[in-house]
């Protein structure tokens, strides 16, 4: 005898780009570029176990969705439109008690011209994205989450690492001034919320909450003397939390992205190791992986 212990469908990588137009000058634009997932859980296990499709909102619908609510709502901030969507399935099914909501922003930056903003002229920055998950309850609830991910950072100097543990199995020396780089992943979760209207009234933590941790993850990894990789994250994650009292804990992935000295000194006795250290071999993998949460302690 089997059982369906657990069952969720969706559509994955919806595509959309939203181009919002300034009321009082329509040549000021601002574009808003997505990829979102929207996954359903309900009263949906005859779909597997009978092959009755009675149940099914298809995929498709989900899509179509999408792209409506777009139009007729704000999709910024994505916290919003994630909570938006996700109510909308609980509210529209009566059979759908749960709905999950994955929203990935592409970076676009608006660049200047001749020293001037251009008014509807942007460039991709980076392959860093913003995130944002909503989990939204038949009752209402909503639970949120934002973040930052594949955002590349590297400083060539003011990070050590030394004093841990030597045995028979270590052979990485220890080292007072090393180039530290990282692709930052980080997310960070807020209070629950009873329903979409106290979303709606807290939407300005959402955007001032995304700009006070990617500030304060920058300001923090250059400014700190980081003994460690797990050092500076504590202390990121410290400051995230006293900067928002909406957020409930702040989580980080952190990659080493390594650069190795290469000693030159076969060659004519070349220094280009320790305090003479300038060429590097960047290493894509193995990497150390360094996470950790750190939540309100009440």
């Amino acid at each position: 005898m089997v059982k369906l212990s657990a069952a969720r469908y969706g559509k994955d990588n919806i595509r959309l780009l939203k181009v919002e137009r300034d009321a009082t000058n329509p040549k000021l634009q601002y574009v808003f570029e997505f990829t979102i997932r929207v996954m359903l859980e309900g009263h949906i296990a005859s779909a597997y176990t009978h092959a009755d499709n009675a149940p099914v909102v298809t995929t498709d619908s989900m899509k179509n969705t999408t792209h409506i609510l777009a139009k007729k709502n704000p999709v910024s901030p994505p916290e919003l439109f994630a909570s938006i969507l996700g109510t909308h399935f609980v509210t529209t099914y009566d059979h759908i008690q749960k709905a999950f909501v994955h929203i990935v922003q592409h970076r676009w930056t608006r660049y200047a011209v001749d020293g001037v903003p251009h008014e509807y002229s942007f460039v991709r920055d980076g392959e860093e994205v913003r995130v944002a998950d909503a989990e939204v309850d038949e009752s209402g609830e909503i639970l949120l989450s934002g973040g930052i991910a594949d955002l590349l950072v590297l400083k060539s100097t003011g990070s050590a690492f030394y004093g841990y543990i030597q045995d028979k199995y270590t052979t990485l020396p220890e080292t007072w001034d090393r180039i530290m780089s990282t692709a930052i992943d980080s997310t960070w979760t807020f209070k629950p919320f009873e329903n979409l209207e106290a979303v709606r009234s807290a939407v300005d933590n959402f955007e001032e909450g995304y700009q006070s941790a990617r500030n304060i993850t920058l300001k923090t990894f250059a400014l700190d003397d980081s003994a460690s990789v797990q050092a500076t994250l504590f202390k990121m994650c410290k400051l995230i939390l006293a900067a928002n009292s909406l957020i409930n804990d702040v989580k980080y992935a952190l990659p080493n992205k390594h650069y190795f000295e290469i000693d030159l000194s076969w060659f004519e006795g070349l220094k280009n190791t320790g305090a003479d250290a300038q060429v590097y071999a960047p290493q894509s993998n193995p990497n150390g992986l360094i996470t950790a949460t750190v939540s309100r302690d009440d």
